[in-house]
């Protein structure tokens, strides 16, 4: 099965595939079996590309930055703009195209390892293409990912790739929740954070987070646990714990002190969600940090 396409690659053009022996070697080490690129590219205003997969025997992942292009899988056919990633994973027949009257410019990259399926997983797309918005900070990490075709097949360069190409698939899951909690009624998540700091120092219940978010109590506990795997007040709770510690490093009040600027009246009380969370007790995390 070809891997990539054979577009002519333009001056500014990458195409760049890992050999199979290093693939071989980034395989049996255990610090590059869970994820490794197969290979990687950028091709700037693809005119006329395209590209029909049958037997895909590994992972790819399309970040479209300019330009349109068409995607088409079975009976479906997907309208590409700039800002949308695109998730084929393995097995999944495939057709694509650039637009012929704009051309798209997207970044390109095949994965394979132990944990690629889960990476797939952890994505958690509910569509082969979701819109992520321009991120520049994306292309910056793709453009340093791609710097291994510099490297001469030095495994050590390829090692720290792999835990590129990780910390990539871990981004890209973050932008994929966050677009979402932006589209229809979904939270803002972003906002219900800011409004939980602006009140670190009191207290927020159910009804006032849920106003907050112009949702029902339900439908918002049940899409801000999903979006972060907790339920709002614990998630409250653990924010203040995470200001307590702080104030615990960073000053020499005492923890009746940090309890009361965090809205706890009762001491005890704070001591014991500060040690559920933290799993020390606040007089021995300021000890600990000594240490």
């Amino acid at each position: 099965m070809q891997l990539t396409s054979n577009w002519p690659l333009p001056t500014k053009g990458i195409r760049f595939l890992t050999p199979q022996f290093l693939c071989d070697q980034l395989a049996r080490n255990p610090l590059t079996c869970g994820l490794y690129p197969v290979a990687m590219g950028y091709y700037p205003k693809a005119e006329e590309h395209q590209m029909v997969r049958e037997k895909h025997q590994n992972n790819l992942l399309i970040y479209c930055t300019a330009g349109r292009g068409t995607l088409m899988l079975e009976d479906q056919t997907f309208r590409i703009r700039p800002g949308d990633l695109i998730l084929l994973p393995k097995g999944l027949n495939h057709s694509y195209s650039s637009h012929s009257s704009y051309p798209w410019s997207i970044y390109w990259i095949h994965f394979d390892g132990s944990l690629s399926d889960e990476f797939c997983r952890h994505l958690d797309m509910s569509s082969p293409v979701q819109s992520v918005g321009m991120q520049p900070r994306l292309i910056s990490e793709l453009e340093e990912l791609f710097s291994l075709r510099h490297s001469g097949y030095n495994l050590a360069s390829f090692i720290h790739g792999c835990h590129q190409l990780q910390q990539i698939a871990s981004y890209l899951a973050l932008l994929v929740r966050q677009q979402r909690s932006k589209s229809g009624k979904q939270i803002d998540l972003d906002a219900a954070r800011a409004f939980m700091n602006e009140h670190l120092h009191g207290q927020l219940n159910l009804d006032s987070l849920a106003a907050h978010s112009k949702l029902s109590k339900y439908h918002f506990s049940k899409r801000f646990k999903a979006l972060t795997g907790h339920s709002p007040i614990q998630y409250f709770i653990n924010l203040k714990m995470q200001h307590a510690c702080y104030l615990l490093d960073a000053s020499v009040q005492s923890i009746k002190q940090v309890a009361a600027a965090l809205g706890y009246d009762d001491a005890y009380y704070f001591s014991r969600l500060f040690k559920k969370v933290i799993g020390l007790s606040p007089d021995q995390y300021r000890k600990s940090k000594h240490r």
